[in-house]
């Protein structure tokens, strides 16, 4: 039940949009434990000046001003290795697929509980499956 939030550049095409999106949830699914069907994503766009990156911390690459940040919100606590699959296939499959550079990939997991989601009607998730 992750939800993401992809922050990138404004102006590119609906079909990149769409090629990010196909990208991320078959990574979701192959290397964090995703069912299929499972896709919540919401794409902001941020004009020139909008974002603020260091263009050199914690990355061997110069950052970009194209860098795209994911910030995953999932309910269920994944382990360390599921994480760095994530990490490693993301960036992998946008390099190869879409040309990105691996150091215009910033990507942020949080975890919560399941209360914390409701996903219509104003059921707590956890009425959902109770």
């Amino acid at each position: 039940m992750p939800l993401t939030r992809i922050a990138l550049p404004a102006g590119l095409s609906a079909d990149f949009r769409h090629q990010v999106s196909v990208i991320l949830q078959q990574t979701l699914e192959e290397t964090f434990a995703v069912p299929t069907g499972d896709c919540f994503q919401l794409f902001d766009e941020y004009r020139p000046g909008m974002r603020v990156l260091d263009p050199d911390y914690l990355s061997s690459a110069r950052r970009s001003e194209n860098c795209l940040i994911f910030q995953i919100s999932a309910g269920r606590p994944r382990n360390a290795e599921q994480k760095k699959a994530l990490y490693q296939t993301l960036c992998g499959r946008l390099n190869r697929e879409l040309g990105i550079s691996t150091s215009d990939v910033m990507i942020l997991i949080q975890f919560n509980q399941a209360e914390d989601w409701s996903f219509s009607e104003g059921r707590a998730l956890t009425e959902e499956t109770a």
